[in-house]
């Protein structure tokens, strides 16, 4: 369960939540590091790093972890589904109604204390798919 602890709002912070919300490809911390410097030229990777670990723990970001792939991160932390790319990895928000009771189902089905979900369907991402010389559409 994420901790509500209060954190100071340092300016790396809140430049690399400011960067992260900007953006609905769920980032790795290397490209977020990359988008940081360039408002903030002299931070840290290891500032970045510490950092989106913080925000994770406390809520503020999502971090996505998915077997075999570079762990990305994710402004929006309201309940919403990931589109992933099995050839480059790319993650996307999918932009498609919740499914309803799927908790309740998943509680009534297991003995777990369910606390929530994270539906990611796969695929290609359209330039794979072009690269692919189109084979996934139709």
């Amino acid at each position: 369960m994420k901790q509500n602890r209060k954190m100071r709002n340092t300016k790396p912070r809140k430049v690399i939540l400011e960067e992260l919300k900007k953006v609905t490809t769920h980032p790795t911390a290397d490209e977020i590091y990359s988008m940081v410097r360039e408002r903030l030229p002299r931070v840290s990777l290891g500032t970045v790093y510490r950092n989106l670990e913080m925000m994770a723990e406390s809520g503020m970001v999502l971090k996505l972890e998915m077997a075999g792939t570079q762990r990305r991160y994710d402004g929006t932390t309201d309940n919403h589904y990931h589109v992933r790319c099995t050839m480059c990895g790319r993650v996307d928000d999918l932009p498609i109604k919740l499914i309803d009771g799927i908790e309740s189902e998943a509680r009534e089905a297991s003995a777990y204390e369910i606390s929530g979900h994270r539906l990611e369907f796969t695929g290609l991402c359209p330039a794979c798919n072009d690269r692919a010389g189109g084979k996934a559409a139709g």
